[in-house]
């Protein structure tokens, strides 16, 4: 598809090539998320899709599958889609996978992805449907997502070790890529649900400087303190999903995130740099949870958000 393979590259903290400062992203994110309410899209549809797009870019880079939802998103309410046609389903998953490659200029046949056996649509069907998804979508495919403010609400917890910045920028990744399976997360801009699983990720590897980071975040004059603390609530379920998984799944998923983004912060560019994180990681919650203990610091979540106060 010549139109398609014509987009640039894009970068996946920063999207805009034009527009790459802070309260530009702020400005235009919403111009990137669905225009429907959660409570409008068909959830059974859509996670159908989601899981079509997952089977599809299994060999990809996990980037492209969280492109490929957002546009499925994005296209899903754009318009109304036939039920009940499977057909249907998996020629838009298909287009959207296919779009999200190009877009990353990753190499791929269409046979590569309709080798299961199911329905087989060929070049030209596809890229009807490609067209469609771009008018859809007013051919913003440069997606704003979550990632694109990872970077920004960072630095707020004023972390000094290069190795527990990377931990938390990691496991954030993570409750990013696991919210977007979660529908009713479609209503929150991608700047809250960014600074909601910083905010998990901040509460589970160092829970002594929350309160600070959440009160730090909250004053942020582009969050919205209201929808932050609804978000929140909802990436602590997901992310406490992962605490009920095996060990050798933690470690895979951390390993994912890792390999997700870039590995500015690693100790080194070898692939000793993840062991070393998650062995400072290791190493710093141990004694976060000592000092807990001595200090008689509160377990309960509330009490541990009201001393934000004291900050």
């Amino acid at each position: 598809m010549q139109c398609a393979t014509k987009l640039m590259e894009f970068n996946l903290e920063n999207p805009l090539t034009n527009f790459n400062t802070i309260p530009s992203l702020f400005l235009l994110e919403s111009d990137h998320m669905p225009t429907l309410k959660a409570t409008d899209i068909d959830v059974c549809f859509r996670q159908e899709a989601i899981c079509l797009i997952s089977q599809f870019s299994c060999k990809f880079h996990p980037f492209i599958s969280y492109l490929a939802v957002n546009y499925l998103d994005r296209f899903l309410s754009s318009q109304p889609i036939p039920q009940n046609k499977t057909w249907v389903l998996r020629l838009i998953a298909i287009s959207c996978v296919s779009l999200a490659a190009k877009m990353n200029r990753t190499d791929f046949s269409l046979a590569e992805f309709q080798g299961d056996g199911g329905f087989m649509f060929d070049a030209r069907t596809i890229e009807r449907m490609e067209y469609l998804i771009l008018g859809a979508l007013k051919w913003r495919m440069r997606s704003i997502t979550p990632f694109s403010f990872i970077s920004f609400f960072i630095p707020f917890l004023k972390l000094k070790d290069p190795a527990l910045r990377q931990a938390l920028k990691a496991r954030a990744v993570e409750i990013i890529f696991k919210a977007q399976t979660v529908t009713k997360l479609l209503e929150f801009k991608p700047s809250i649900i960014a600074a909601s699983a910083l905010l998990f990720a901040s509460h589970e590897l160092f829970p002594l400087q929350f309160p600070c980071y959440h009160k730090a975040i909250s004053s942020c004059l582009y969050v919205h303190k209201e929808n932050l603390l609804k978000c929140y609530k909802w990436t602590q379920k997901i992310g406490k999903e992962r605490e009920e998984g095996s060990m050798m799944d933690m470690a895979s998923s951390w390993n994912t995130a890792v390999n997700v983004l870039d590995q500015q912060f690693s100790c080194s560019e070898s692939g000793n740099g993840s062991a070393i994180t998650t062995a400072a990681l290791s190493v710093r919650r141990e004694k976060e949870m000592k000092r807990r203990k001595m200090n008689g610091y509160p377990n309960n979540e509330t009490a541990r958000l009201s001393q934000v106060q004291h900050c």
